[in-house]
């Protein structure tokens, strides 16, 4: 950990939504690390240890989804709160991504605040 403050990975596909969910983190005091992909992301988990991921469900390749069910199998990986940000949903779409692990989640779009909330929220619960 960078100087005592809490590493959060955003995990997202799309630059300009990686970009702002990182730079909302940032001036939120944490540090910030970026992956763009599932298939690099499980081993920047691996390396990086995170406090808190936030996961794009829709990804091209290897879905947030199934990242997030792959992280629960592991378990070097399975008590990370994962915040799962996505276009979808629906009550069936939130559903599936808590029964996969997910700590929370939101749909986009996502406030400030929101998401600020969100990562303190699965903090304090992480124990």
């Amino acid at each position: 950990m960078t100087d005592g403050r809490k590493r959060i990975l955003v995990i997202e596909d799309e630059p300009d939504t990686i970009e702002m969910f990182a730079e909302m983190m940032h001036l939120s005091g944490f540090v910030v690390e970026k992956a763009y992909s599932g298939e690099v992301a499980l081993d920047d988990i691996v390396a990086l240890q995170p406090d808190v991921i936030i996961l794009d469900r829709m990804m091209p390749g290897q879905s947030g989804l199934e990242l997030l069910r792959r992280m629960r199998r592991d378990e070097r990986l399975s008590l990370i709160p994962v915040v799962m940000v996505s276009a979808m949903g629906l009550p069936n779409d939130v559903e599936s991504g808590i029964e996969a692990g997910a700590s929370i989640y939101l749909a986009k779009p996502v406030s400030f605040r929101q998401l600020r909330d969100a990562v303190h929220s699965v903090l304090k619960h992480a124990g």
